[in-house]
C-alpha cells in the first residue's frame, strides 16, 4: 500500500442507499463536524440529501468531484458520489437492483482508494446480500468482496464480532451449512486465531481464547461426528505448541456463558449462527463487526439495511458510531502486517 499524505482518512460506505445506512450516517454527522477526523462518505448524494432534509439537517459534507480530491484531505466531512450515480433513482425502505449495484459500486470504489493508500480504514454501513448478486457482484456479502479485492482468499481473514461483553470470531463465512465441515481445517483454525489473538493483544485482552466443537456436545468423543477429534483438537494442540493461549474443542451449548462470566477472551465459533446467535442475543444494538486480516482496517455495524425502519428515525445509530469509533482506534493500535500472536 502506498503512503500518502492523508493516511489518516477514513472512509465510510452508504451500503444500500435505501437502507438505514444513509439515515444513521445523517443522523451522527452533527456529531462529527467538530473532530479532527477526515471522513469520506462514498455513495449516492441523493440519499444522503433525502434524509437530512427530512432530519433538518443542513448537509454538512464537502462535495468531491475526482478520487484525485482524496491526495490531501484537512479534517471534515467529504462525500465521493461516483458520476453514473447522479441518476439514482431512491426508492427508501425498498430492496432494489439499482440498490444493490450502488452499494456494489461504492464497495469498489472504497477498495481502489484504499489500495491506493488514500486511507487507513473502512466502515461499511448495510447492504443487501441478494441484490449485491443480482448486480453482477459474484460474493456473499462484504467479507468476500474486499478479501477478493486485497487479493486474498477468504480462510486468510476472519469475521470477529465485537461487544461489550462477549467477542466471537467465526471459522467459516457465509456458507451453506452443509458445506462447512469441508470447509474446516487446521490450517483455517490456526490462521482464525492469530488473527483473533493478534486483535486481543492489541486490545489487552489476556485471557484464553475457547475453540468451538463443530458438533453438539463437541462430538461426544467421536459419537456425535469425528471433527472434532479429526481437525479442530489437533489445531489447538498446534496452537498451544506456538505458545497461543488457546483451548478447546469446547461444546457450543456452555462456551458461550463460561466466555460471559470472564473465563475466555473471545470464542471462535465454526460456523455464522453458531457464533452470531449467542453474540446477537446480546449485542443485538451495541456490536460490531470486524475484518481481521485485511491490509487496512475495516469495522461495520452488525445489523442489516433494517428496510421497515428506513425514515421512522427508530433504529439505534450506537453500532455504527462503535464501528466508527473502533476504526479509529484500530488504526493506531494494529500493524499493517500482522505478527505472530505469541
Amino acid at each position: 500500500m502506498n503512503s500518502r499524505p492523508n493516511a489518516s482518512a477514513v472512509l465510510l460506505t452508504l451500503g444500500d442507499p435505501n437502507g438505514l445506512g444513509p439515515e444513521l450516517v445523517c443522523r451522527i454527522l452533527p456529531s462529527l463536524q467538530t473532530s479532527s477526523l477526515s471522513l469520506v462518505i462514498i455513495g449516492p448524494e441523493q440519499a444522503l440529501q433525502h434524509h437530512a432534509h427530512v432530519l433538518g439537517l443542513q448537509p454538512p459534507w464537502t462535495r468531491l468531484t475526482t478520487m484525485d480530491g482524496l491526495a490531501e484531505l484537512p479534517p471534515g466531512i467529504f462525500l465521493f458520489s461516483r458520476p453514473e450515480q447522479a441518476g439514482f433513482a431512491l426508492d427508501p425502505g425498498l430492496a432494489t437492483l439499482q440498490g444493490g449495484e450502488a452499494a456494489g459500486r461504492s464497495l469498489d470504489t472504497a477498495c481502489t482508494l484504499l489500495q491506493k493508500g488514500y486511507a487507513r480504514a473502512l466502515v461499511t454501513c448495510p447492504l443487501n446480500k441478494a441484490m449485491l448478486q443480482q448486480a453482477g457482484f459474484a460474493f456473499a456479502g462484504h467479507t468476500e468482496f474486499l478479501a477478493a479485492r486485497a487479493g486474498l482468499a477468504p480462510e486468510k481473514v476472519c469475521m470477529h464480532f465485537w461487544g461489550p461483553r462477549l467477542r466471537v470470531s467465526l471459522a467459516t463465512t457465509h456458507p451453506p451449512l452443509a458445506r462447512v465441515p469441508r470447509l474446516i481445517s487446521q490450517e483455517v483454525i490456526l490462521s482464525k486465531l492469530e488473527l483473533t489473538l493478534t486483535l486481543l493483544r492489541a486490545m489487552d485482552h489476556d485471557k484464553p481464547v475457547a475453540v468451538c466443537g463443530l458438533n453438539p456436545h463437541a462430538g461426544e468423543e467421536g459419537k456425535i461426528g469425528d471433527e472434532e477429534i479429526r481437525i479442530i483438537a489437533p489445531a489447538v494442540a498446534a496452537a498451544v505448541a506456538k505458545g497461543w493461549n488457546v483451548v478447546g474443542p469446547l461444546a457450543a451449548d456452555t462456551v458461550f456463558h463460561r466466555a460471559l462470566q470472564g473465563e475466555f477472551s473471545a470464542v471462535l465459533a465454526m460456523y455464522h449462527d453458531q457464533g452470531l446467535g449467542p453474540f446477537k442475543l446480546l449485542h443485538f444494538h451495541s456490536g460490531i463487526q470486524i475484518t481481521l486480516g485485511l491490509p487496512y482496517v475495516r469495522t461495520s455495524p452488525d445489523h442489516g439495511t433494517g428496510y421497515d425502519l428506513v425514515g421512522k428515525g427508530t433504529a439505534s445509530v450506537q453500532s455504527l458510531k462503535t464501528a466508527l469509533d473502533m476504526a479509529i482506534r484500530l488504526t493506531n493500535l494494529l500493524p499493517h502486517e500482522q505478527g505472530s500472536p505469541s
